[in-house]
């Protein structure tokens, strides 16, 4: 744009201009030399009150800091240009650096928010003053100072409250990590307490002239604010229909079910259902309403970093600090996509002759095709100056590309097609609304037909459908269709899904709508919790201070983060509402408009941070809990119990009854506690973890020392007990279907009579819970009369996805699964795969040699492999996954097998029935293996936890 400028080792130069640069933020702040003492983890030195702060250079980021440093002091240097970011962020870079260099030269400031040559020139005509920034200036400053003041005073006071004054755990605190801890938590509050509930829908299907449809009942007259209780009632009466007791039926389905779980076509009585389904069987139906309509659907907007890794963990399970480091390296080292630190989904105004020439660099036939149609036309949901901030959205930069590995490449994929499709015409469908009514009753039929693909022929689809659910029959309204059948689907509600990465990504950059405050509302509006560059770091933070666990994609809270978030909401609010976030940005944009002064500013974030340390300070966990008024009766003495913060004591002073909240790393509820006391143990229980973090599910029982601890079955053992096992009082759940004895329920299991004791001649045993999916005894009943359960839900596949099946007796009288019935495929819908990207391995380092084909073994994002798996002939089918029954296989676990046959002993695998073990991997007769370890006496456990040393 400018010209003439030569490369240094360190900096760019001509006659006029020295160009040098940041790597981002460049320093930390740090307390003055003269408070040092005062940086002690004290509760008495709290808080911690710079009056003034210094600046440290960042970690690794010494040597560019000297440079900067160096040339801004360079005698030939007249003035200094600020060309940071154009925002907040990049003016508090710059202003750090000026800091540090302590010079004071005059500085003018180069605002750019697009990226052509014409733009650039035009900036640095019009280069704002000095006087013109601060206002920016002071908002920056303000934010990282309130930051620094609040978060490492909450941290310490906090940290040593919980500790009892030892710090030895640190509960890390901060204006946005807390706030969205506290939305994770809060799901899995709901997900805790969530009951299932069976609902039924009605589905019918008819045949008319032109042939065969589904229809589905609904209540037409149903409304999301008629109270359930009331809606069934009219129901009752519409149908002359009365249930038994049906009041105190109808009473608990109003406070169990949510509006998510409330629709027009579920049911909560199967009388009703049945009612409905005899009336219609059989009986003439007539379309009442056909009805047509054409619906457009516009393409995605750009990608900013935040829906970029929303996109990538929901399709690849990437991190979103992977997707960023992925993205960074597209940027830094391939040079081809722009920069993805980004929250603008838009484009400049002046960016059309750019794109059109990145459409042309761009081998690919969909933007080729968007140029010969001339698409790239004015339009603001794509260039808009006013949508864009500090940079613009990620699109490639059409450099060519041909090093990138397996996942650059997906990301890069990800970017080009979304770039492309956003010029395309929107998606054309015709949507039919299909109304059949039978004896009265209304059965809804909808299909939906692509016209014309638009943007998503980019994506690979066509402008046609033989699924037979899209395509309707045609029908004429007034003509009668025969009813060929009518049934009942049953299911039951789900609960909340856990926050995956990308629904917290989501919930973060939305969280102003949680804030009540119109004002606070809108000023969180374009931020959210943090920003598209620090939302990964928040959510490694979080798991990193131990108050999240990535389970496959799911992020699951610790028993820490529950206690602490229960804690902080009684002690200090503030802290866990997004509402504080909203609050400093109204004021700090009343800074930037020198409506509100930084010392204004600064000093009621003083205030705050006292109130906070205050409250620390006098601040007792078992005083805050929610519900601290004593219930139940001890099962020991017969007194009182109280939930305290980290169990529930006994209230008689001369009784040591105490269960510890936290059981191998999972927090027992208040009701799991009564039913523990009431029926002597609860469960099975899912999220427990093994010393090395794999989550298992138990029962937990009381044993005769009023202690908690793991019933895994009998003796613990994985094919029934060594021992008899006395059944005398149990109540038999049906018969065993491989010797005809008497199964029963019993610790994690059900198992045959016949299946205990050294003279045992059955082996039949199925687990309580399987793939993570609850069997409950009415289910295990079903499945020993009549061969199969209903539908179950909440199975998790080995690789973390969930799937429903039905437990059935196998051809060998053992527990397997069944799968829904699909429709099979027609050819139009099976699509050819795309043969795999290769993997590039030159450059890397081998674990070792393969074991099937003597080719060499290299690390890959899922896996070990062979080099020789990617040839086109006969390739090598060596695969060593990093993930086996829930165990992660470290690289020099890999490497030992292949150069010995076998690894260590290796803790943290999850059988399919559940159980924790330990195995050696071992290379044998052409494929990996377990070899387990002599069976040895396990210790008991430590008397805090209340668990074996089995778990």
């Amino acid at each position: 744009a400018l010209g003439g400028f030569k490369k240094g080792k360190d900096f760019y130069d001509n006659e006029k201009y020295l160009i040098s640069w940041a790597i981002g933020h460049l320093f930390d702040l740090a307390v003055p030399a003269s408070m040092k003492a005062q940086d002690k983890w004290d509760m008495k030195k709290l808080p911690i009150m710079p009056p003034e702060f210094e600046l440290a250079p960042a970690e690794k980021m010494g040597a560019r800091v000297n440079v900067l440093r160096k040339l801004i002091k360079d005698k030939n240097v007249e003035d200094i240009i600020n060309a940071c970011d154009a925002g907040r962020e990049g003016e508090l870079i710059f202003r750090y650096i000026i800091q540090y260099a302590g010079t004071k030269k005059p500085i003018k400031r180069l605002w750019l928010q697009s990226m052509t040559s014409e733009a650039i020139r035009d900036g640095f005509a019009r280069l704002r003053s000095d006087a013109e920034m601060q206002p920016l200036a002071s908002a920056a400053r303000s934010r990282n100072e309130a930051d620094w003041l609040v978060g490492i005073n909450a941290t310490r006071a906090f940290t040593l409250r919980l500790s009892g004054g030892r710090g030895s755990t640190v509960t890390s605190l901060g204006r946005v990590q807390t706030p969205t801890l506290t939305i994770i938590v809060d799901r899995e509050r709901k997900i805790q307490e969530f009951k299932p509930r069976e609902l039924h829908e009605i589905i019918g299907k008819f045949r008319a002239e032109a042939g065969e449809y589904p229809g589905r009942w609904f209540d037409e007259t149903f409304r999301k604010d008629e109270a359930e209780s009331e809606r069934t009632q009219r129901l009752l009466n519409r149908l002359r229909l009365n249930l038994p007791n049906s009041q105190q039926r109808l009473e608990p389905a109003n406070g169990s079910l949510g509006d998510e779980h409330r629709a027009a076509p579920r049911l909560w009585h199967r009388e009703i259902a049945d009612v409905i389904q005899r009336k219609c069987s059989g009986k003439q139906g007539i379309i009442e309403l056909e009805e047509k309509k054409p619906t457009t659907q516009v393409a995605p907007q750009l990608y900013d970093l935040t829906t970029l890794q929303r996109e990538a963990n929901n399709r690849f399970g990437l991190s979103a600090k992977r997707t960023l480091q992925i993205a960074q390296a597209l940027y830094e080292k391939h040079k081809a996509v722009t920069y993805p630190r980004t929250d603008s989904r838009a484009l400049p105004e002046d960016y059309l002759p750019t794109v059109k020439s990145t459409l042309a660099k761009i081998d690919n036939p969909f933007a080729r095709k968007v140029l010969d149609n001339n698409w790239v036309k004015p339009n603001k949901r794509i260039f808009n100056n006013a949508k864009v901030g500090d940079h613009f959205a990620i699109i490639p930069t059409g450099a060519v590309t041909s090093s990138l590995d397996e996942y650059e490449q997906k990301i890069f994929d990800l970017v080009i097609r979304r770039f492309v499709a956003v010029f395309f015409p929107p998606a054309q469908y015709e949507n039919t609304t299909r109304i059949t009514r039978v004896e009265g009753e209304p059965f809804k039929t909808e299909g939906k037909i692509l016209v014309a693909p638009g943007w998503l022929e980019v994506y690979g689809r066509e402008a046609v459908s033989d699924n037979p659910e899209e395509n309707l029959p045609p029908v004429t309204q007034g003509e009668h269709v025969a009813t060929i059948s009518v049934e009942i689907k049953t299911d039951q509600t789900n609960p909340p899904a856990r926050y995956t990465e990308a629904t917290i990504l989501g919930a973060m950059e939305g969280a102003g709508k949680l804030v009540e405050d119109e004002e606070l509302r809108d000023a969180m509006k374009e931020k959210g919790l943090g920003t598209p560059a620090t939302r990964a770091a928040i959510i490694e933070t979080l798991i990193s201070a131990h108050y999240l666990t990535r389970q496959g994609k799911e992020l699951q809270p610790t028993a820490k983060a529950i206690q602490t978030i229960t804690l902080l909401k009684s002690a200090v609010p503030e802290l866990t509402s997004p509402e504080l976030t909203g609050e400093w940005e109204f004021r700090l944009r009343e800074i930037e408009h020198r409506k509100l002064t930084r010392d204004a500013f600064m000093h009621d974030i003083r205030r705050l941070t006292e109130e906070i340390v205050g409250k620390a300070k006098h601040f007792h966990p078992d005083e805050h809990m929610p519900d601290s008024e004593p219930f139940g009766a001890c099962p020991k003495c017969g007194s009182r119990v109280v939930e305290r913060f980290k169990s529930f004591t006994c209230t008689n002073e001369d009784c040591d009854f105490t269960i510890w909240k936290t059981i191998a790393g999972r927090l027992l509820s208040r009701e799991e506690f009564e039913t523990l006391v009431r029926d002597k143990e609860v469960g099975p229980l899912n999220g427990f973890r093994s010393r090395k973090g794999k989550r298992f599910p138990a029962v937990l029982k009381l044993n005769n020392e009023f202690k908690a601890e793991f019933d895994f079955g009998p003796n613990g053992q994985q094919n029934g007990a060594a021992e008899p096992v006395d059944f005398s009082g149990k109540e038999p759940l049906g018969k065993c279907p491989k010797c005809g004895g008497r199964v029963f329920e019993l610790g994690m299991s059900y198992l045959c009579e016949n299946s205990t004791g050294p003279n045992k001649t059955c082996d039949f045993r199925a687990g309580k819970v399987i793939l993570q999916q609850p069997v409950d005894p009415e289910q295990m009943k079903k499945l020993l009369i009549t061969g199969k359960t209903d539908l179950l839900p909440r199975f998790i596949s080995r690789k973390g996805r969930p799937f429903k099946a039905f437990l059935v007796q196998t051809e060998k009288k053992d527990v397997g699964f069944e799968f829904e019935k699909r429709e099979p495929k027609t050819k139009k819908e099976r699509k050819l795969k795309e043969p795999a990207a290769k993997i590039d391995f030159t450059g890397k380092e081998p674990l070792g040699k393969c074991p099937k084909c003597g080719g060499k073994i290299f690390e890959t994002e899922n896996s070990y492999i062979c080099e020789s798996s990617q040839a086109d002939r006969k390739p090598c089918k060596f695969k060593l996954s990093k993930t086996i029954l829930g165990k992660d296989i470290p690289k020099e676990q890999a490497e030992k097998l292949l150069a010995t046959g076998k690894t260590d002993l290796l803790d943290g695998f999850i059988s399919k029935r559940g159980r924790p073990f330990s195995a050696y991997l071992k290379w044998e007769e052409g494929k990996v293996g377990f070899e387990f370890p002599e069976k040895t006496t396990p210790v008991k456990a430590s008397k805090q936890e209340n668990v074996p040393a089995a778990s």
